[in-house]
């Protein structure tokens, strides 16, 4: 068994997605000596279906089903799911992280003045996402403009969007800190994909990993377990910490469509540029542009094959509910979970309104997509297998990424991701000086410097 880092690296962070990426660069920029495992490829992003199809849409990888056929997606690449996501930023619920003893406020500051983080020009709203946004307005909702994680500047009426991964640097994605990162000195290995950290008298200090078939070992004094809802409960099972990975949320969401005749799509759609939040009924509503490709699969699915060469007048609403706490994780990953009656009722109240918006717009042919699921989280919940610093019960191994938010969800996590990874690396930052000073005075004075 190779062993790769002894003594080397003074923290290991497995994964790569916005909550390890802040870690990593956080640190390094503090002049730590990182070392990131990761499981997916790194390389250029090009921006097409084949990278698409081989990061994200892998059957019993990157696409995973339930045991009730419910599609779940995530990404196994540098950057994670950052790296296809649709940008939209959501803000933090603070109050949730607060009854845990998790202040987020002045992370969340920092991360605004740094990101670009804002509502779309005006230019950037297409007339298909104008027209659902108007006529959801005429008829009551607080249809707005949402936030979104792009560089506005950079964009030019020509740009497609990044659904297959976006070359232009216009959309930011966690692999932007990963480079960040590697530049001040950490060292990321891809195709690492980490089984277990490994324990020792109750204190971690390194973990095993397959890569291209050989088991190897990598050490370091800290491990930051940041493989996404998924992966870090897995990782933890196989830890000994087996209570890990049950009484989880997925944030289930349909898609509802309609013919509109007298607009077309464009090229330079953005998904999800406006919607609104039905915080009391349990759901969001947002317009949802997709690539052809994903509207063939999706209306192949629900046997509409009248609607399969509609693409370019197809408006399309996404309905996103915050489920219920459920199910469980098998040992190797698989997601054992079904839609509670509160959830199914939650998702037909969206389609109903939805229904109403599209035909308020001029729709004709309404119909549903099947069901997906995005953002599993809360498999290792902060107050009761991590605490209010993210750490588990075993001392230096800390876990961060959606995983560890503690209750129901429904929205993007992307900023609260962050702004944990970047409250994470000041604890660290503030642990790696408190173990000096300690030392420190241990030392007789003359030793001092």
């Amino acid at each position: 068994m190779d062993t790769l880092g002894s003594g080397n690296f003074d923290v290991i962070v497995v994964g790569s997605g916005p909550g390890g990426a802040t870690v990593a660069r956080d640190l390094s920029r503090c002049g730590k000596k990182v070392l990131i495992l990761e499981w997916g490829p790194g390389g250029p992003i090009v921006g097409n279906l084949a990278q698409y199809a081989r990061e994200l849409m892998v059957p019993g990888k990157s696409l995973l089903l339930t045991n009730r056929m419910l599609g779940l997606v995530r990404a196994i690449t540098t950057g994670g799911s950052s790296v296809f996501y649709y940008g939209t930023c959501f803000p933090v619920p603070l109050e949730m992280f607060a009854a845990h003893g998790v202040d987020l406020r002045g992370d969340i500051e920092e991360i605004r003045r740094e990101l670009p983080i804002g509502r779309l020009k005006d230019e950037m709203i297409t007339p298909m996402a104008s027209r659902l946004m108007e006529s959801a307005q005429r008829l009551g909702f607080d249809w707005q403009k949402l936030e979104k994680f792009m560089y506005q500047d950079r964009w030019k009426p020509e740009f497609r969007f990044g659904y297959y991964g976006d070359p232009s640097g216009v959309k930011w994605s966690a692999r932007m800190h990963v480079d960040d990162a590697v530049a001040h000195g950490a060292v990321i290995v891809n195709g690492a994909k980490v089984t277990r950290v490994i324990v020792e008298n109750g204190v971690a200090t390194g973990v095993e990993y397959l890569t291209k078939g050989e088991k190897r070992v990598a050490s370091a004094p800290v491990v930051v377990v940041s493989a996404g809802g998924i992966g870090s409960p897995v990782i933890l099972r196989n830890s000994g910490i087996e209570d890990a990975g049950y009484d989880f949320f997925f944030d289930p969401l349909i898609t509802i469509c309609g013919t509109i005749k007298d607009v077309a799509l464009r090229g330079n759609e953005i998904p999800m540029s406006a919607g609104v939040l039905m915080k009391d009924e349990g759901y969001i509503m947002t317009d949802m542009a997709i690539p052809p490709s994903n509207h063939m699969v999706f209306t192949a699915q629900v046997a509409r094959l009248d609607k399969l060469f509609a693409f370019r007048h197809t408006a399309r609403i996404m309905v996103k509910i915050k489920d219920s706490k459920s199910g469980r994780l098998t040992d190797r990953g698989g997601v054992r979970k079904k839609l509670s009656g509160s959830d199914m009722d939650k998702l037909l109240h969206g389609y109903a309104n939805a229904r109403r918006i599209l035909r308020e717009a001029g729709a004709t042919g309404i119909y549903k997509t099947w069901y997906l699921a995005a953002h599993p989280g809360g498999t290792v919940k902060i107050g009761q297998l991590v605490d209010a610093d993210l750490q588990t019960r075993y001392r230096n191994l800390y876990v961060c990424d959606c995983s560890v938010i503690p209750e129901a969800w429904g929205l993007p996590p992307v900023l609260t991701v962050l702004a944990l990874g970047r409250r994470l690396a000041r604890h660290l930052t503030a642990q790696e000086t408190v173990r000096v000073n300690d030392a420190e005075e241990m030392l007789p004075h003359a030793a001092v410097a």
